[in-house]
């Protein structure tokens, strides 16, 4: 069965760390509202330099440059809607598959400028790590993460029983980027079936791009989200390879996505991203990893800066999150206010249609 930690490192953090729960809901918050904004999301293609970090006990752990490059040639089939099973997709969800057009390249410089193969080596005395991070620091016998703005870190060693796990947006700096068990890395050498076809290294890198798991983490009950419109909603966790349809929740006919990324399924059944998923990853890029540019695009300047003006509010105060208010301002302008997930209002828009992103707290 599948084993992802991300949901534990992300409890973790913000059970221990003030600062990332705040980061968190303001990160939500930014992508809540530009989903309301109806944003489109990046058009064109957006390079991700990628640094590999080979974490060793035994020799068997230290994989080859092969396996790591079959491992960076799924990521670029997954999220470039290129690879082969997709035919696997059932008829019902073929209009939903997204292409996220994210190109994943081994670094060919080091954070110091030297040439790199993009895969570093490091041998250690721990015979299996957890998710308590300690692969990504070397006075815990790990490796330091490169500089994050610049590079996806990968630590490829022994999980013990885990698969893998991702730190979403947000977390600490030094921590960034995601970990692969070496049996689960890629597609060849040390890969073992059912998770030998790169699948646990997509799955961790849409987490990593602020991706929930499709079922919502709520234990089975059918009242969590993804955050996601277009994802069905599901029970829990699907494993092996289901048969179609597969209904829980009352989401039939087409019941459960199976066959999303998203999901705890082997490796040969998920196969695609929904357009909601690649465009939630997109505003991620966007909101919190903006180094990553889309090319052809300039770096974004962010707006800053306070209207201090008198708001008369058009309509009563809103319930929900994403409810929205109407309010005009001193200068005969409307504007859109929104409840956010942290319960207070922001700005979504003025009448102009320009999205800002900052939360005007009343």
């Amino acid at each position: 069965m599948r084993a992802c930690a991300t949901m534990a490192v992300h409890r973790r953090l913000l059970d221990t760390d003030p600062n990332y729960r705040a980061r968190r809901e303001r990160i939500e918050n930014l992508i809540f509202a530009r989903k309301l904004a109806r944003d489109r999301g990046r058009t064109g293609t957006t390079t991700i330099p990628v640094v590999v970090h080979v974490v060793y006990n035994s020799l068997v752990e230290n994989i080859s440059a092969e396996q790591v490059k079959s491992q960076i040639d799924v990521l670029n089939e997954d999220f470039a809607k290129r690879n082969p099973d997709l035919k696997s997709v059932p008829p019902v969800w073929s209009d939903s598959i997204g292409d996220a057009r994210i190109l994943f390249k081994l670094a060919d410089r080091d954070p110091d400028g030297a040439i790199t193969s993009g895969i570093t080596r490091t041998s250690t005395s721990i015979v299996a790590f957890g998710d308590d991070d300690t692969v990504k620091l070397a006075v815990s016998g790990g490796t330091d993460a490169w500089p994050p703005d610049r590079y996806l870190n990968i630590w490829v060693c022994h999980l013990g029983d885990l698969l893998g796990y991702a730190q979403f947006p947000g977390g600490p700096v030094h921590t960034d980027g995601v970990v692969i068990d070496y049996r689960a890395f890629g597609t060849t050498g040390t890969a073992e079936a059912p998770f030998n076809l790169g699948r646990t290294a997509t799955h961790e890198v849409g987490h990593w791009l602020n991706l929930f798991h499709i079922w919502g983490d709520d234990g089975m009950g059918c009242a969590g989200t993804d955050q996601v419109d277009d994802t069905p909603n599901q029970a829990g966790p699907n494993t092996g390879f289901p048969s179609f349809p597969h209904t829980t929740c009352n989401n039939g006919p087409e019941g459960d996505m199976f066959v999303n990324f998203m999901d705890y399924v082997d490796d040969r059944c998920m196969v695609m991203f929904t357009a909601g998923q690649v465009q939630r990853m997109h505003t991620a890029l966007d909101v919190t990893r903006p180094s990553y540019l889309e090319e052809g695009k300039p770096l974004p300047v962010p707006a800053t800066g306070w209207i201090h003006t008198d708001l008369t509010v058009a309509a009563g105060a809103p319930e929900a999150a994403g409810d929205p208010v109407v309010a005009s301002w001193s200068e005969g302008k409307l504007c859109v206010l929104y409840l956010g997930v942290d319960h207070h209002i922001h700005a979504l828009s003025f009448d102009d249609d320009s999205t800002f992103g900052a939360p005007a707290r009343r």
